[in-house]
């Protein structure tokens, strides 16, 4: 089993960006922490982050073809983005929707995301634990089809 994980805008920031609201997990850490847990699960796991919406659609179009599933954390452009929505639905691959702060109880604009009625689920507000029981979840669900 092969899953991608996608971190969108800004997310290359994380450590220093916001503590108070992202923690101070590096990106660099959450990536180590998913390959413990991949290997741990039996997962080959990709991951690849952009500040691009064009970059993240390119490589959604080509992992798409290699993966069995997604794990995203699109930041900002979960309440935005279309066309990200729509190549997560056209590439057909399941995904989940992880976030590291709860999106739910911050601003207004942050309640809805575009991506999460085509997830097969979302996890938010657990921190680097979001993505680790979004890759549980994700793992299970492939299991199951």
């Amino acid at each position: 089993m092969k899953i991608a994980v996608v971190h969108g805008p800004n997310l290359n920031l994380l450590g220093q960006r916001e503590p108070e609201v992202y923690g101070t997990v590096t990106l660099q850490e959450i990536t180590r922490e998913l390959d413990v847990l991949g290997r741990e699960l039996g997962v080959e796991l990709e991951s690849f982050q952009s500040n691009h919406e064009g970059q993240l659609l390119d490589f959604l179009h080509q992992a798409g073809e290699r993966v069995d599933g997604f794990l995203v954390n699109a930041g900002g452009l979960t309440h935005t983005s279309v066309v990200l929505r729509d190549a997560l639905a056209g590439v057909g691959c399941p995904y989940v929707e992880v976030h590291l702060s709860n999106t739910t109880a911050r601003e207004p604009f942050r309640h809805r995301s575009l991506l999460a009625p085509e997830a097969v689920g979302v996890v938010l507000g657990f921190g680097l634990r979001s993505y680790l029981l979004g890759l549980r979840g994700l793992v299970e669900e492939l299991a199951r089809t």
